[in-house]
């Protein structure tokens, strides 16, 4: 599919005219000037940088692409991950425009919040105003001040103290070839409260390319339970550009899962910050690359409340020449004590010209703490692979049980079975015969 919007470019006239399709608070304009501004006194991360040292950003082009302004014509969409799963919700968005969202009455009777951001933040100006922005930086580097000017569309997801929403809410983000997506994702679960919300990002061709400039904010108040599943599935020649990030209070529970297997460039800035003494997070990443991808995330379990825990597990598998960069770190303030940190990061090399680097690292202030970290990479086992064939496999199925027994670990540690099953069939779908 092709967009046909109009050409509005990422400049100072691009961004009044963008501003001028817009209705929105006085406060959310005076927020995207100042965003605007920062943008353009910076310059674009280059490999002098230490987080860029990995990735080549020369060619990325951000004036081949354009703001969207046009409503897109209407297509049929098919989400992955809420096949055969029964809704609370779901907010569908195309190009940054949402085209389907619902919810069930009962749960807005009790004072829940969801739907399209774009819309509520017009509605609900005294509840989403003290929270937008407040977990990512709009500072943090260029492509965080362009999102933060331009965002459009997204989801937000507002849970009331005490309430408990049984079934998963759905958001999907589609994209048409050529298009960009700014999308903004905001989560705020009150005190006591309980959610699963499912959240995805799909081209609708393999092949298709555009420009994603995304940010996701997790806010929990004290005792909240939150799993909130992301699954990246952008078309092969798109450009994907994410901050990512939760603030989790006191006695709250946090389990995250990233999957990552689109985009052909990616860069992802994934923080989870424990704020409240006995905070918990479990952050559960599945990476799989082939061609010529490029997929780094760089994570951060930042540890400044006593008593907190985190688990941070991400597994990788790169077929032909692509390369995964993971980059994580344990931060640990000195008021942290009894800290309790894990992060692991492991690579299956499916080809001898695929590339994985893993760079684990710490920083702790505290002195009573427990944190450990590692990396693996490794190749499939032609003693694996000759086993299973001696057994009347063939050469794919030998290596898509290898694959799967890989990320096993993963799946295991994923509660919801409508993602365990997306994501062992789509890795599946994309494991190819090797000698």
């Amino acid at each position: 599919m092709t967009q046909t919007a109009t050409q509005t470019k990422f400049d100072t006239e691009g961004f009044e005219a963008f501003l001028a399709t817009k209705s929105q608070p006085q406060w959310v304009v005076d927020a995207r000037r100042k965003a605007w501004e920062s943008y353009q006194q910076m310059e674009w991360p280059h490999r002098r940088h230490e987080e860029w040292i990995r990735s080549d950003l020369r060619l990325f082009n951000l004036d081949k692409f354009s703001v969207p302004t046009d409503t897109p014509a209407a297509a049929e969409t098919h989400p992955l991950l809420n096949v055969g799963v029964d809704l609370a919700g779901h907010v569908d968005t195309l190009d940054c425009h949402t085209v389907s969202e619902s919810l069930d009455p009962e749960l807005a009777a009790k004072g829940v919040i969801f739907g399209s951001l774009d819309r509520l933040v017009n509605e609900h100006p005294e509840i989403i105003q003290p929270l937008l922005f407040s977990a990512v930086d709009p500072t943090y580097d260029r492509f965080a001040a362009l999102h933060a000017a331009f965002w459009s569309g997204g989801s937000i997801l507002y849970v009331p103290r005490g309430v408990v929403i049984d079934k998963p809410l759905h958001m999907s983000s589609f994209m048409n070839d050529g298009a960009t997506d700014l999308s903004h994702t905001l989560v705020v679960l009150e005190e006591g409260a309980e959610a699963t919300v499912l959240q995805e990002s799909n081209s609708f061709d393999r092949k298709a390319g555009g420009f994603h400039c995304g940010a996701i904010e997790l806010i929990q108040r004290p005792g909240s339970h939150l799993r909130f599943v992301t699954l990246q599935d952008w078309g092969y020649k798109t450009f994907h550009f994410a901050h990512q990030q939760a603030i989790v209070d006191r006695d709250a529970t946090l389990q995250w899962t990233i999957s990552a297997m689109g985009a052909g460039f990616a860069k992802v800035n994934q923080q989870v910050q424990l704020v409240g003494p006995g905070a918990d997070s479990q952050v559960n990443g599945v990476m799989f690359t082939e061609g010529r991808q490029h997929l780094a995330y760089h994570t951060l379990q930042h540890h400044s409340a006593p008593n907190c825990h985190s688990d941070f597990l991400y597994k990788s598998a790169q077929q032909d020449n692509s390369q995964t960069v993971w980059k994580g770190m344990i931060k640990v303030d000195k008021i942290a004590q009894k800290t309790d940190g894990y992060q692991r990061n492991d690579n299956l090399l499916l080809s001898s010209s695929a590339r994985a680097d893993s760079i684990p690292g710490l920083e702790i202030e505290a002195d009573d703490v427990r944190c450990t970290h590692g990396s693996t990479s490794s190749q499939v086992d032609a003693e694996q692979i000759f086993y299973a064939r001696c057994r009347g496999f063939t050469q794919k199925e030998a290596v898509r049980m290898i694959v799967t027994g890989f990320f096993q670990q993963i799946f295991d540690r994923i509660s919801i079975e409508s993602v365990r099953d997306a994501l062992g069939d789509a890795i599946a779908k994309q494991v190819r015969d090797y000698a």
